[in-house]
């Protein structure tokens, strides 16, 4: 018998408690892959209960300039494929905290598909979400169906017809990430009007746990969103502050008084 993902006993644990999940998104290597390794267990111990890693990409076209930024630094460091992989590893000696890798075709082709995949999941990652693979090509290719255990996480946006929600929600495991606004990843001043009823037709379609992300950036935001989804994701308001901070001593420190209330906000909503 297998092993239960990482992702679905922690959302398992979740709704028996009652609570909503919180989801930190950063950018692997930056401002280098040492201290992505510290940053990731900064932000466990700040009440993070997935987290989300960007593989750095020369072109990230789903990204706003925050992460379009991070990535570079990450790339101008030396980070690579590799080198995220190596960096789960270390991770997994002191933390078990869910991993889902956050990439683009790209650097997975040049690392070699299948490859990739077996890697990832031998270093410790759970899940992955490819922001340019379409569900419906990964259904015609048995090659981009070999997953070796990581969870295909899939995305559903605010544009997305009923037609291909039910198409996407079929081929999504661990969760369904629904973007909650049209455009690149950014901080944003105001939630989306129409989060609730678009998770609700996500529900019609899947029984899998809805995250809710792009724009979150304040507890009072977090806490709102709790109440109509299954988990929070911040990711461009922390990515920035590792940009703001990135040469301090004091990084995980500013991490930490970033995002702590952010994960209180969430585990006190309900």
């Amino acid at each position: 018998m297998s092993t239960p993902n990482r992702i679905d006993t922690t959302f398992t644990n979740l709704k028996a408690a009652g609570k909503c999940g919180f989801i930190a998104y950063i950018t692997a290597g930056d401002p280098g892959l040492a201290e992505t390794f510290d940053i990731a267990l900064e932000l466990e111990r700040s009440g993070v209960d997935i987290l989300e890693l960007g593989i750095p990409f020369s072109d990230p076209l789903a990204d706003g300039p925050t992460i379009q930024a991070a990535s570079g630094r990450a790339l101008a460091a030396g980070a690579s494929v590799a080198g995220v992989l190596e960096t789960i590893q270390k991770i997994r000696q002191t933390s078990q905290i869910p991993i889902v890798l956050f990439t683009y075709l790209n650097p997975i082709y040049i690392y070699g598909f299948e490859r990739f995949h077996a890697d990832a999941a031998a270093a410790g990652a759970d899940g992955v979400l490819i922001l340019d693979m379409p569900p419906d090509e990964a259904a015609r290719n048995n090659e981009l169906m070999a997953n070796h255990g990581l969870l295909p996480i899939r995305l559903i946006a605010p544009t997305t017809p009923v037609q291909r929600m039910e198409l996407i929600a079929k081929s999504a495991r661990g969760f369904i990430y629904y973007v909650s606004r049209e455009g690149v990843t950014g901080e944003q001043t105001n939630l989306s009007e129409d989060i609730a009823a678009q998770v609700a037709n996500i529900r019609a379609h899947t029984d899998l746990p809805i995250a809710v992300g792009f724009g979150i950036s304040t507890p009072e935001q977090a806490a709102e969103v709790a109440l109509r989804s299954d988990a929070v994701v911040v990711g461009s308001a922390i990515v920035r502050r590792i940009g703001e901070f990135g040469a301090s001593k004091g990084l995980c420190e500013h991490v930490r008084n970033f995002v702590a209330p952010i994960g209180a906000a969430v585990k006190s909503a309900r």
